[in-house]
């Protein structure tokens, strides 16, 4: 079975980051995604936590008045 698209209907990018807020995918990935392998697939899902949890960083930096 493939593995299934981690989109979450939110599909507004970022212009800092380059990633789409709702699934942390790039437009490249998002784009590419029905043509990539199951172990593509799976590497890009593997790194997904880690995008949300950079962005998220530099999203309360970047509010930081200081």
């Amino acid at each position: 079975m493939p593995i299934q698209t981690p989109c979450t209907a939110i599909c507004t990018i970022d212009p800092i980051s380059g990633l789409c807020l709702g699934c942390r995918r790039t437009l490249d990935e998002i784009a590419r995604w029905g043509g990539l392998t199951d172990q593509e697939r799976a590497r890009i899902m593997a790194e997904l936590p880690d995008r949300t949890a950079q962005t998220a960083a530099c999203a309360g930096l970047a509010s930081d008045p200081a």
